[in-house]
């Protein structure tokens, strides 16, 4: 059952109460920036977190300012859409809501746990420096306070994703290239084990997996278990593929992008 700590309690408590009964999550943001993105992201984790434990759950957004960027920048983080209208719960009997805001929000919103997120800061590249490029989307205005997002946006998800919630992260370009190194590795090593005959999940690693995400979200310690498979000697190769495309039902890292791509 996945558990998740109360800010206001202070005491872990269960995600989904109720058996099957239907969890709305609402993710807070103040404004266009890192750490609201990482509320969102935090909030796009919990979603699959229930999901894969088969509770039925929606999300909505609160953003008074700049929601519609918001929705873009999500969009490109890989970031399930936002349901519209915080009305539509009364007719689909949810169980309990779970507010996901800043840990430095300056209000607290109504009943329901309250998922808080460490903020996360951009250090931008001093003068003389090489800043990474910033393509735009046609049509779509990039968030000038974010010059990195659309650069390589599932990076910045993998940087994100390796640091607690519960920890302050400020990022750069020298993160964030390490993030894209490390993907690329990955995927690379993901296309090589689909060449091999499949074989299941070892079931001690999926319940490892289970465990680290169950337990307050701790997607760093689901990463730190598929580094283990990636070298465990005595795991075929046909399983390691299984594990890391499970896995990725949670990241959203998309890992299987490369395979059937020439060697």
């Amino acid at each position: 059952m996945l558990r998740i700590l109360d800010a206001r309690t202070g005491e872990p408590v269960a995600a989904a109460p109720a058996r099957r009964g239907l969890t709305r999550i609402e993710a807070y943001a103040s404004g266009l920036d890192l750490t609201a993105l990482r509320v969102l992201l935090t909030a796009d984790v919990l979603v699959r977190a229930l999901e894969l434990g088969g509770t039925p759950v929606w999300a909505t957004l609160t953003a008074p300012q700049r929601h519609a960027e918001l929705r873009t920048a999500a969009t490109t983080l890989a970031i399930r859409p936002f349901e519209d209208g915080r009305d539509l719960a009364s007719g689909l009997g949810e169980a309990q809501v779970i507010h996901v805001v800043a840990g430095n929000a300056a209000t607290v919103p109504g009943e329901g746990p309250l998922l808080t997120v460490a903020p996360a800061e951009w250090k931008a590249a001093e003068p003389g420096e090489e800043q990474p490029p910033t393509p735009r989307p046609p049509g779509e205005q990039p968030p000038h306070d974010l010059p990195v997002l659309l650069s390589d946006p599932t990076a910045l998800r993998l940087a994100l994703l390796s640091v607690s919630r519960n920890t302050a992260v400020r990022l750069d370009a020298g993160a964030l290239g390490e993030a894209a190194q490390s993907l690329a590795r990955l995927r690379r090593a993901v296309a090589g084990w689909a060449r091999q005959p499949s074989r299941p999940v070892p079931d001690a690693v999926r319940v490892r997996l289970r465990a680290a995400w169950e337990a307050d979200l701790d997607l760093p310690g689901v990463l730190a278990v598929l580094r283990e498979v990636e070298n465990a000697p005595e795991l075929p190769d046909g399983a390691r593929f299984e594990t890391y495309v499970y896995a990725d039902r949670l990241l959203a890292l998309d890992l299987a992008r490369d395979l059937g791509s020439l060697a």
